[in-house]
C-alpha cells in the first residue's frame, strides 16, 4: 500500500472517531455547550486540557523552532510548563469556585461593571484570534502533507473540518473528542521519537537519548550536533545567543500568558467541584509533560537527521545532488514548504548559513543557501527523514492534525462564548432565548474561523511564534485583571478597565510595529532582529504590557473610590478554602 493511501486510511479512521464522539456528546443546552454540564471527571478533563494545550504550536512547530534555534528556544518549554503551575495554583480553583461560564463574566461581576466585561471580551477575542491564526497555520501544514497539496489548499480543507465538528458539539463534544485526540497525538509524537532515539543513540527513552552517545560517531549527541551546525556556519546548537533580558521577558510572557488564556481557563469550569479543578490542573501537567519531555530530543535529532540527509558523507564533503534527493524532499516540495534554488548552477544542494562571515563557503564556489526548510515541517517530516515505517509516518500525520484541530476547536469555543454569552446575552440582548444564544455562538464561530483562515494564509511567523504573540496579548490584558480580581480587594472597576486597555493597547502597538499592522505583510517599521526597545522582541513584550497593566490599575484604583463592600466580601469568599466541594452553579 502506498503512503498516500495509508495516510488517508489512518487519518480517516481518526476523523470517524472524532465525529462519532462529537455526535454522541452533542450539546443540547447552553450549560453543555459552554461547560459540558459541569460533569467531566478530573482525569478526563486533564487529558482534554492536555490536548487543548498541545496545539499545532506544541506538536508541529515547537520542536521545529527548537531544531532551528537550539538552547535559546528552550524558553518555550519553560514558559509553557511554568505557566500551568501558575494556573493551577493561582487561578483555576478560585475561578471555578466563582462558578461562571466565561472569563469576561467573572471580570464583569468582580469589577461590577458591564464596561469591564466588554473590555475583557475584546481582549479575549484579540488574543484568541491571534492564537487561532497559529493553529490554522499548523492545520494547513498538516493537511497539505498528508493530502499532498499546496499549504493554502490544506488550510481551506482543515478550516472546513474544524468548523464542522466544533460547531456540532460545543464544549461537551469538544471535551470528549479531545480525550481521543490526546491519545492519538501523544502516541504519534512519542513512537517516532523512540524509533529515532534507538537509531541514533541505542537509547529507548528520547530524553535520555538526547544526552547519550551518538552511535555512529562515538561523540555525545549534542557535541556531534554542535560540530555539524558550526561547520555549516550556524551558531552553536547548545550556545546562548539571545540577551538575558529578552530571554527572561519571553519566558515570563509565556508563563503569565498561559495563565491568562481563556480557552484553557474555561476547561476548569467543566468539572463538578473546586477540588476537581485542582486535580484537573495536576493531571493536565502530567499529560503535557509526556510530550514536553520528549520535544527537545525530537528537535535536536531532527536537525541532525536533516543535515545528515544533505551531507551523507559529512559536512566536510560535498552535499547530495538535487536529482538524487530523497523522496521526503520531493513530497514536501509539493506543499511549497521546502524550496530548492540552485544559485550556483552546480546541481548540488548547498545548505548552510550564508550570513556567516566564514570565507570557506565562498572559496567552495557557493553563492548562497539553496535549501529553505520551513520550521513547521520538521516534526511531520522527521519520520520520513529517518526512513521509519510507513505506518509511523501515517500516525504522525494523524497526530499533527489532531493537535491542530483540538486547540482550534477550544479557541473557537472561547471566542463564540465571549460573543454570544458575554456580549449578546450579557449586554445587547439579555432576554435572548437559549436556542438563539446557541445560534449566535455557532455563527460567531463561523466568522472567527473565516478571519483566522484568511490571516493564516500569511501568518506573522511560524506557528509557535504566532502563538507566542497571542500569549503576550493575554499576558498583558487578561492575566493582571484575573490576578487582581482574585487577590486584591482594593482594585476597582475604573482601575481594572484602565489597566486592561493600557496593557492591551501598548502591547498591540509594539507587536504591529514589528509584525505589520493587523499582521499585513510589509507594514512593519521594525523587526525582531532589530527591535524598537532595547533587545525586547515582539514575542517578549507581553510581560512589559502586564507590568503596565498592573501599575495603571493600581494607580487609578488608589485615586478613586474603593469597591463596594459586597464586592470586597465576594473577593474574600472566593479565596476561602472552605466549601471547596460545593462550587457555585451558574
Amino acid at each position: 500500500m502506498d503512503q498516500f493511501t495509508l495516510n488517508l486510511l489512518v487519518v480517516g479512521a481518526t476523523f470517524v472517531l472524532y465525529f462519532g464522539i462529537a455526535i454522541w456528546a452533542r450539546a443540547g443546552s447552553t450549560s453543555e455547550f459552554y461547560a459540558a454540564g459541569r460533569g467531566v471527571h478530573p482525569v478526563l478533563n486533564g487529558m482534554a486540557t492536555g490536548a487543548d494545550w498541545m496545539s499545532a504550536a506544541s506538536f508541529i512547530s515547537m520542536a521545529g523552532i527548537i531544531a532551528a534555534g537550539g538552547y535559546d528556544t528552550s524558553a518555550y518549554l519553560m514558559g509553557w510548563t511554568g505557566g500551568y503551575v501558575l494556573l493551577a495554583m493561582l487561578l483555576a480553583p478560585y475561578l471555578r469556585k466563582f462558578g461562571k461560564f466565561t472569563v469576561p463574566e467573572f471580570i464583569g461581576d468582580r469589577f461590577y461593571s458591564p464596561t469591564a466585561r466588554l473590555v475583557a471580551v475584546v481582549c479575549l477575542i484579540i488574543a484568541s484570534v491571534t492564537y487561532v491564526i497559529g493553529q490554522m497555520t499548523g492545520v494547513g501544514v498538516a493537511f497539505s502533507r498528508f493530502l499532498e497539496v499546496k499549504v493554502s489548499t490544506g488550510l481551506y480543507i482543515g478550516a472546513a473540518v474544524v468548523f464542522a465538528y466544533a460547531v456540532l458539539g460545543g464544549m461537551k463534544g469538544i471535551t470528549y473528542t479531545q480525550v481521543a485526540q490526546y491519545v492519538v497525538l501523544i502516541l504519534a509524537y512519542t513512537i517516532p521519537a523512540v524509533f529515532i532515539s534507538l537509531e541514533l543513540t541505542d537509547t529507548l527513552l528520547p530524553p535520555l537519548g538526547l544526552f547519550s552517545e551518538h552511535t555512529a560517531s562515538g561523540m555525545p549527541l549534542l557535541a556531534k550536533l554542535d560540530a555539524v551546525v558550526t561547520d555549516l556556519g550556524f551558531s552553536k546548537y547548545t550556545g546562548h545567543t539571545d540577551t538575558m533580558l529578552n530571554l527572561f521577558l519571553f519566558t515570563m510572557s509565556l508563563m503569565i500568558g498561559t495563565a491568562g488564556l481563556p480557552h484553557v481557563i474555561v476547561r476548569f469550569f467543566t468539572v463538578p467541584t473546586v477540588a476537581d479543578a485542582r486535580w484537573s490542573a495536576g493531571w493536565a501537567l502530567v499529560f503535557i509533560a509526556l510530550l514536553y519531555l520528549v520535544a527537545p530530543a525530537v528537535g535536536a535529532m531532527a536537525r541532525l537527521n536533516l543535515i545528515s540527509n544533505i551531507y551523507p558523507s559529512g559536512t566536510s564533503e560535498a552535499p547530495i545532488a538535487y536529482d538524487a534527493r530523497p523522496d521526503w524532499m520531493k513530497n514536501w516540495e509539493t506543499t511549497g514548504l521546502l524550496v530548492f534554488e540552485d544559485k550556483n548552477g552546480d546541481g548540488l544542494i548547498q545548505y548552510y548559513n550564508d550570513k556567516s562571515k566564514d570565507e570557506k563557503f565562498a572559496a567552495e564556489g557557493w553563492a548562497g543557501n539553496e535549501l529553505t526548510v520551513n520550521n513547521d515541517i520538521m516534526v511531520l517530516a522527521n519520520p520520513e527523514i529517518a526512513r521509519l515505517p510507513s505506518w509511523v509516518i501515517a500516525l504522525v500525520a494523524a497526530g499533527g492534525i489532531a493537535a491542530a484541530l483540538s486547540t482550534a476547536a477550544g479557541l473557537l469555543l472561547a471566542i463564540s462564548s465571549a460573543i454570544s454569552h458575554d456580549l449578546i446575552k450579557g449586554q445587547l440582548n439579555p432576554n435572548i432565548s437559549e436556542k438563539g444564544e446557541l445560534l449566535a455562538a455557532r455563527i460567531s464561530m463561523a466568522v472567527a474561523i473565516a478571519v483566522a483562515t484568511y490571516l493564516g494564509l500569511n501568518p506573522p511567523g511560524f506557528a509557535a511564534q504566532t502563538v507566542a504573540l497571542a500569549f503576550g496579548i493575554a499576558a498583558a490584558s487578561i492575566f493582571p485583571a484575573l490576578m487582581m480580581g482574585i487577590f486584591s480587594k482594593r482594585i476597582n472597576n475604573k482601575g481594572a478597565v484602565a489597566g486592561m486597555i493600557c496593557g492591551l493597547g501598548i502591547t498591540l502597538v509594539y507587536i504591529f510595529l514589528h509584525k505589520g499592522w493587523f499582521f499585513i505583510p510589509d507594514t512593519n517599521s521594525f523587526t525582531d532582529a532589530d527591535p524598537l526597545l532595547l533587545s525586547i522582541k515582539s514575542t517578549s513584550f507581553g510581560a512589559v504590557g502586564a507590568l503596565i497593566n498592573f501599575a495603571v490599575a493600581y494607580v487609578v484604583s488608589s485615586a478613586t473610590d474603593e469597591p463596594p463592600v459586597e464586592v470586597q466580601e465576594l473577593v474574600e469568599s472566593i479565596r476561602v478554602p472552605k466549601g471547596a466541594g460545593t462550587a457555585t452553579a451558574h
